[in-house]
């Protein structure tokens, strides 16, 4: 059963991503912030993470740089929902121009069930 790292500050966040994994098989763990999704990382293997980029503390990008130096390969979702300037973009709109970042597949909030299980296909090959 693979197992999926959840990093969000938001709890109800957490809870509805978990819970649509749990249906769908995967064995899942929660952090509520990046610092302690790192040391998550450090006590256990994971086969994916979903991060969220807008946090108190460290923020997603942050993490993600540091997860990559102690797992390079380890598939990556981040999330966001938090619109730029009263545009229509995120944050996840630029990740691939940042090459440490360009293969972290981006899915924007709010998303619906059967987008999280295209975005775990494309980044796992796992039918969610």
């Amino acid at each position: 059963m693979p197992r999926v790292l959840v990093i969000d500050d938001q709890s109800y966040v957490r809870h509805t991503i978990s819970l649509m994994l749990k249906t769908k098989g995967f064995e899942v763990d929660e952090a509520d912030r990046a610092a302690a999704g790192l040391k998550k990382l450090e006590e256990s293997e994971f086969d994916l993470v979903m991060v969220d980029i807008y946090m108190p503390g460290m923020d997603g990008v942050k993490f993600i740089k540091l997860m990559r130096d102690r797992a390079p390969d380890l598939p990556v979702i981040a999330m966001s929902g938090v619109m730029l300037n009263s545009s229509e973009r995120t944050a996840l709109d630029y990740f691939s121009m940042v090459p440490e970042l360009s293969n972290v597949l981006c899915l924007k909030k709010p998303f619906r069930p059967n987008q999280l299980a295209e975005a775990i296909h494309k980044v796992m090959g796992v039918a969610a």
